[in-house]
């Protein structure tokens, strides 16, 4: 028998919990699992043993995108079937440390944020609602439209920094801007964003002229690593998705920035993708989409906050709400892939389609979750004494 089918009969034969069907590269089929099945995986080469070992989602997500491997059925709901199996996957991490070893510097974080963020707003445009927010929707009802559920998060996070007119408000990671456009309008304060992102600059600082904004908002390129030297001050500090692209060696020098320009009984609320458990993250997401990307665990944040005598004193987890935003994000890719294929060749989007539907799928099986934290520097007896304003 073939030794490379072999032994993926027998690493397939450990997935417990699922039913799909195998065509393997010379017309032989199996199925895994014992119930009726859900899809279908055809290969279309040999998954070399050695890459399966080294990193699972790696050698599979390579084969999908150059169009090895085919799938018959529904992508999230493939995804969302082998992950239930993710602790049978394996990853080599000493063999990876192209992948995972890289530098936290301020120029190569800022080569790896732009590689994502500057393929171009026209791209992000067609996916994204008009908003242009590429972070976790917040889904009042079942039935609103992914706008709508923007402006929710947006409006849920303004209530939650508790504003008003003439406070100052920093946006870490600000993208294009969103969040501060609405937080000039509805409560008139002064905001600054930050971005290493020159396209959601060039984007953010148009729309602030379009709006007549200048004397509320401004935006600059500008590192988390320079406001320790800015002297900048502020009554509020948020950040939203930005997080996952500081590293974790360098978690603590974030907070003593963010606690270097937020005023004493100062608000900072912190958005982000979390981890249950302390990793060095996937090696085909650093790879391919969120290169030095890694996830935060919820503890290891409160455990820095504390050290900066900051209070936690509202935690929210928004996990499926970002399994919906992505599965909305999805619906909108597909729906227009003729666009998008004028843009892009087929294998950056067999790429994105299924960073798409398997980080849906990732937050479906509390792989990883999505947090707002939102911290008071020191003892502020001035705050409501309940949340109800957060929800008005």
């Amino acid at each position: 028998m073939d030794l490379e089918k072999s032994f993926l009969k027998t690493f397939l034969g450990k997935f417990k919990g699922v039913s799909f069907n195998v065509e393997f590269w010379d017309g032989d089929e199996v199925k895994v699992g014992e119930d009726n099945p859900k899809f279908k995986i055809i290969l279309h080469k040999p998954l070399k043993k050695k890459d399966i070992l080294t990193s699972t989602t790696l050698a599979f997500g390579e084969a999908y995108m150059k169009g090895d491997i085919e799938i018959e059925g529904d992508l999230f709901t493939v995804f969302d079937e082998l992950l239930k199996c993710i602790d049978e996957f394996s990853t080599n991490f000493g063999a990876l440390t192209k992948i995972f070893g890289g530098s936290t510097s301020m120029k190569k974080q800022k080569e790896e944020v732009t590689s994502h963020y500057d393929i171009g707003n026209d791209f992000y445009k067609i996916w994204l609602d008009d908003t242009l927010s590429y972070s976790c929707a917040y889904f009042k009802k079942c039935d609103d439209t992914l706008h709508d559920a923007q402006m929710n998060k947006i409006h849920h996070i303004l209530k939650k920094l508790n504003l008003s007119e003439g406070l100052s408000l920093l946006d870490i990671g600000c993208g294009w801007g969103g969040l501060l456009i609405e937080a000039a309008k509805l409560y008139k304060v002064k905001g600054l964003g930050i971005t290493l992102s020159e396209e959601q600059y060039k984007a953010f600082k148009e729309r602030i002229g379009r709006e007549n904004l200048q004397d509320y908002i401004d935006v600059k390129i500008m590192d988390y690593r320079e406001l320790s030297k800015s002297h900048l001050k502020f009554d509020r500090v948020v950040s939203v998705g930005m997080l996952e692209h500081v590293g974790r060696p360098n978690y603590d020098l974030f907070f003593k920035n963010v606690d270097s320009v937020l005023k004493k009984g100062g608000l900072f609320l912190l958005h982000y993708i979390s981890g249950l458990q302390e990793s060095e993250g996937d090696a085909w997401i650093k790879k391919y989409i969120f290169p030095g990307g890694v996830l935060p665990s919820f503890r290891e944040i409160i455990n820095i906050s504390g050290d900066y005598k900051y209070h936690t004193i509202d935690v929210e987890s928004l996990r499926l709400h970002y399994k919906k935003t992505l599965l909305m994000w999805a619906k909108n890719f597909d729906d227009n892939i003729d666009k998008i294929k004028t843009m892009f060749d087929d294998e950056f989007i067999r790429m994105w389609r299924m960073y798409l539907y398997a980080c849906a799928a990732v937050f479906n099986n509390g792989i990883v979750d999505l947090h707002q934290i939102l911290f008071v520097k020191g003892a502020n007896n001035e705050l409501p004494m309940t949340r109800d304003y957060m929800y008005k």
